[in-house]
């Protein structure tokens, strides 16, 4: 019997690229076909029926408080995690490490894009290799110099991963969604209880044991003007 789904959408950033489009709203809110990014990954995880969602809050929280108030307000699946201080994304992972006991963990960044459907990653993570802890969305970027790449070995294995480096040896991006179990959670706790970034100070010390799910949908990181044209020049329900 497969565990109940659990979800953590990281949507406090700063957004300091999208100026001035975030000077007054969250980057987690600007909208993409008239949806907020937001709202968007609240679609996809209603799709899956994930049984509990928790969002963090820190730069104009106010702002996200407000949307899902006026929208959100008879969701009892949706909870709030409001950082005075971002935590970073490792930081807040562990700061909440008790929500996804007994359950299937997905952790997002929901200022990326994409058509993919989540339940094509959690169907390979469910079927990842006994020694892998994760499984990783990656995605073929046409950027590889702003993203992680990876390495992967026949079955899809990372073997080696290279965060925003000037000459990365391929086009194979992370995209930065990850599924993961309480196997997971116990050796996170156990190894790096004080991570802030999951990027730099969790995925290296996770090679050999990160399986990926590979997407040829269209995957944006919304992170400046071009990307956030880009996603919104797609057809994207």
């Amino acid at each position: 019997m497969q565990k109940p789904i659990r979800a953590l959408l990281l949507s406090a950033g700063l957004g300091t690229r999208l100026r001035p489009l975030t000077l007054k709203t969250p980057k987690c809110l600007i909208e993409i076909n008239k949806k907020p990014i937001l709202q968007h990954w609240l679609n996809k995880l209603e799709d899956i029926n994930t049984e509990m969602i928790l969002i963090n809050t820190h730069y104009l929280a106010n702002k996200v408080n407000n949307f899902l108030n006026n929208n959100y307000s008879q969701n009892k699946k949706i909870h709030l995690f409001h950082e005075n201080k971002l935590l970073g994304t490792a930081g807040t992972l562990l700061a909440n490490y008790k929500f996804f006991s007994n359950s299937t963990g997905i952790l997002i960044h929901s200022d990326n894009y994409t058509l993919m459907k989540l339940q094509d990653l959690l169907n390979s993570h469910h079927n990842r290799p006994n020694n892998c802890l994760i499984t990783m969305l990656t995605f073929t970027t046409k950027h590889p110099t702003r993203c992680g790449i990876v390495e992967l070995d026949r079955e899809g294995i990372v073997q080696n991963f290279f965060e925003k480096v000037n000459n990365p040896p391929g086009d194979i991006a992370n995209g930065a969604i990850y599924v993961f179990g309480n196997e997971f959670i116990e050796w996170l706790i156990k190894n790096h209880p004080h991570a802030k970034d999951f990027s730099t100070e969790v995925l290296p010390f996770l090679l050999g044991k990160i399986y990926t799910h590979h997407t040829n949908m269209n995957y944006i990181d919304i992170g400046t003007i071009d990307a956030l044209e880009e996603a919104r020049s797609l057809n994207i329900n």
